[in-house]
């Protein structure tokens, strides 16, 4: 369980946040080690120590200081790769409300900007069961990131036009349901999504994925009946509730109601007021919003959607600005928390087929989406 953090009015919090954050499309990435599509090295990565990426679509400052006034040591670009020594408290950027910075051998980073993962590279597997949806299985990113080979031109998904390589990040979930040897000891697996999907495919190195199991999909507390989820739109955080006891706790990021300019978004405002979880997908691709303000991100792992809208309670992999309302309507959260959440309410799912939809309205497990005043 985490420490709740220190609470300020709603609007005072809204004033203090930037939405610059939270409200465009938003491409994951960090490091001490500059690594291109040309030098990428899985095996490189330090596979004994927490590590971060930039989360920004271009480059972030590696200060000399926890602050923005300190030196700028280095730029890094997107895709770097920091060594993660500690998270410290500094000194808020203007117009931002995050005071965490992430000390790094060579200097400070703010933390919204780094996304925290490992690089655990896995022996590939040689056959895939058979499933309800055919041959494969669900497999998650344990690596910085992992590029990708397009099997069937031309690309289809708006995300692939927005960067100049594709790859999968940290904690995105997949489908992969083929195996190829590419010479050299190196094996890929063929990766594509069941759930939201444009239809394309892609190739992937076999070692940046673990295969996910029955075990993670595995109920928690299921002989409890008096579930209830609190999500806290003024103190940006999420309550899990036994029977009125808190069980769970972690930061959120709701959906950000002021842009960058301070105009008012309210279509991307978290619905208030309770909902029942009615769908569950181990993955799905999500989309939305417009060319301005819109969004298109595959492999978002453990979502539990509760609003017809589409609102949900998902892993997050493309910030790390937690505390600070920033999704276009959802519940954003860390991969482990969302993971936690999707195990613990209901409706349980399954492993296959990874997704259960519930007849509007009704539900399993209530989200209570409150502001406190």
């Amino acid at each position: 369980m985490k420490l709740v953090s220190s609470k300020i009015s709603r609007r005072k919090f809204l004033q203090l946040s930037s939405v610059a954050a939270g409200v465009a499309l938003i491409n994951p990435k960090l490091s001490v080690h500059q690594f291109s599509r040309n030098n990428y090295q899985m095996d490189s990565w330090p596979s004994d120590t927490l590590l971060g990426r930039n989360c920004l679509s271009g480059p972030i400052n590696l200060r000399s200081t926890p602050d923005e006034n300190g030196s700028i040591v280095k730029q890094l670009e997107k895709d770097a790769i920091v060594i993660w020594e500690k998270e410290i408290v500094g000194g808020a950027p203007r117009g931002l409300y995050s005071r965490r910075w992430v000390r790094t051998p060579e200097g400070y980073v703010y933390a919204p900007y780094v996304q925290p993962c490992r690089s655990i590279t896995n022996t590939p597997v040689t056959s895939f069961p058979n499933t309800s949806m055919g041959q494969g299985q669900w497999a998650e990113v344990t690596v910085p990131y992992v590029d990708l080979t397009l099997e069937n031109p031309p690309a289809r998904s708006p995300w692939l036009s927005a960067v100049d390589y594709p790859r999968l990040y940290y904690s995105q979930i997949v489908w992969i349901d083929q195996i190829r040897d590419v010479g050299n000891g190196n094996v890929q697996y063929r990766v594509s999504e069941k759930y939201g999907s444009y239809g394309d495919i892609f190739w992937a190195d076999a070692k940046g994925f673990r295969i996910l199991s029955n075990d993670d999909f595995l109920p928690i507390s299921p002989e409890v009946s008096d579930k209830k989820v609190v999500v806290n739109l003024d103190s940006q955080s999420l309550q899990c509730f036994e029977s009125g006891r808190e069980v769970y706790f972690c930061r959120c990021s709701t959906g950000a109601i002021y842009n960058a300019a301070g105009q008012t978004l309210d279509k991307w405002a978290t619905p208030p007021g309770l909902h029942p979880i009615y769908r569950k997908l181990a993955s799905l691709h999500m989309a939305g919003g417009n060319m301005e303000s819109g969004y298109d991100t595959p492999g978002i792992g453990w979502v539990s959607i509760f609003d017809e809208s589409g609102a949900a309670v998902h892993s997050t992999f493309w910030h790390n600005d937690f505390g600070t309302p920033r999704s276009h309507g959802c519940v954003n959260v860390l991969p482990e928390d969302a993971k936690w959440v999707f195990r613990w309410t209901t409706p349980v799912i399954s492993y296959d087929p990874g997704e259960l939809t519930l007849h509007w309205p009704d539900g399993g497990t209530t989200i209570d989406v409150v502001e406190s005043v």
